[in-house]
């Protein structure tokens, strides 16, 4: 059969969860347009926003879907679980509870997909550190309680936001090989290293070098 080499685009469900005001929309944002907007607008029900991400081997569109953090929209939540292949929960270094809540919202996915599906805990608000609540070392202490992946982010500095997405790029389903090949440099994947404009040079970590 002609064109068995031309794949269809993969499609993924990201959907994202965490209490109310921890960055979920800045983070989608961030991705999608390496934007921040300093004025907070909470989410009302569900968001939904799809992008294209080019990798090594292949393309796979992801969908992203933002769900609200107040407590009158959690009923419409489990719905929007229950067909995704991952789960993003999200947390604020610099408050305390909203780490302590990841823990329900977790058991949630697990309630709705069990373990057909990939769940990365994201500690947002890295830049807040004088404010940091909750350290690196109990964030990813969770991560391995749950047998989930962890990452440190911030959507106002844009630290970490590719390397979360090329993170979850590298676990989804067939993309393996991907994730083995290119842990070391996950962080810095120069997408648009064009626009860097000399930001997150501070440091010479690795971690820093994803700062565009």
């Amino acid at each position: 059969m002609a064109g068995t080499t031309v794949s269809p685009l993969a499609k993924y469900k990201l959907v994202f969860l965490g209490d109310q005001s921890v960055g979920k929309t800045s983070i989608i944002t961030r991705f999608m347009y390496d934007k921040f907007d300093n004025t907070y607008q909470a989410t009302i029900g569900i968001d939904f926003l799809s992008k294209t991400m080019y990798l090594e081997d292949r393309t796979v569109r992801l969908q992203l879907w933002d769900t609200a953090g107040q407590e009158r929209f959690r009923s419409l939540i489990p719905s929007y679980i229950r067909d995704s292949s991952v789960a993003v929960v999200v947390y604020d270094v610099s408050n305390r509870q909203s780490f302590l809540n990841t823990v329900r919202w977790i058991e949630e996915v697990r309630t709705e997909r069990g373990t057909d599906v990939i769940i990365v805990l994201v500690g947002n608000k890295t830049d807040l550190v004088d404010k940091r609540q909750v350290s690196i070392e109990e964030g990813d202490a969770k991560a391995r309680e749950f047998s989930v992946m962890f990452i440190e982010t911030s959507a106002k500095a844009g630290f970490n936001i590719k390397a979360l997405f090329r993170k979850i790029a590298g676990a989804l389903p067939g993309m393996e090989s991907l994730s083995q090949r290119k842990e070391e440099d996950l962080v810095d994947v120069n997408l648009s290293a064009a626009n860097n404009q000399g930001r997150g040079n501070a440091s010479s970590s690795a971690a820093s070098s994803c700062a565009c």
